[in-house]
C-alpha cells in the first residue's frame, strides 16, 4: 500500500540512547524495559522491547537507536509506553534494531 509523503512526514522517527535497561518479566513475552534518552526537546521515553533473543542487557546500555516517539502511550503490562523502538523483525520474532552508523545527537530527526 502506497503512503502519501505527507502522511511519511506525520511519523516521528528519532534517535536515542538507551539510559536504563531491566528486565520485564510481567509481559507477556520475553521483553526488557528501557528509558530512552531523545534530548533536550522530547526529553527522557519509557517503552518495552522484545529483543532479547539477540541483546543482552549490558550490551543496550549506552546504545544508541531508533524509535517513533510521537504515537499514543500504550499499556503494556505494568508499564505505559512512550515510543516505539523500531528494528527489522526475521524468523520467530528475531529483531534486528536499527541505529546510526556513527553517534549523532540525540532527538535527531529521521527523514
Amino acid at each position: 500500500m502506497e503512503i502519501s509523503w505527507k502522511d511519511f512526514e506525520k511519523v516521528e522517527m528519532r534517535v536515542g540512547t538507551i539510559t536504563e535497561v531491566s528486565d520485564f518479566p510481567e509481559a507477556r513475552n520475553p521483553a526488557y524495559k528501557m528509558l530512552i534518552d531523545f534530548g533536550e526537546d522530547i526529553g527522557q521515553r519509557k517503552t518495552s522491547a522484545q529483543i532479547t533473543k539477540r541483546y543482552k542487557k549490558e550490551e543496550l546500555l549506552n546504545r544508541q537507536i531508533v524509535a517513533v516517539v510521537n504515537f499514543p502511550k500504550k499499556q503494556i503490562a505494568n508499564i505505559m509506553s512512550e515510543c516505539l523502538v523500531l528494528g527489522a523483525v526475521g524468523k520467530e520474532n528475531d529483531i534486528v534494531l536499527l541505529n546510526a552508523d556513527f553517534k549523532v545527537e540525540n532527538g535527531l530527526r529521521i527523514g
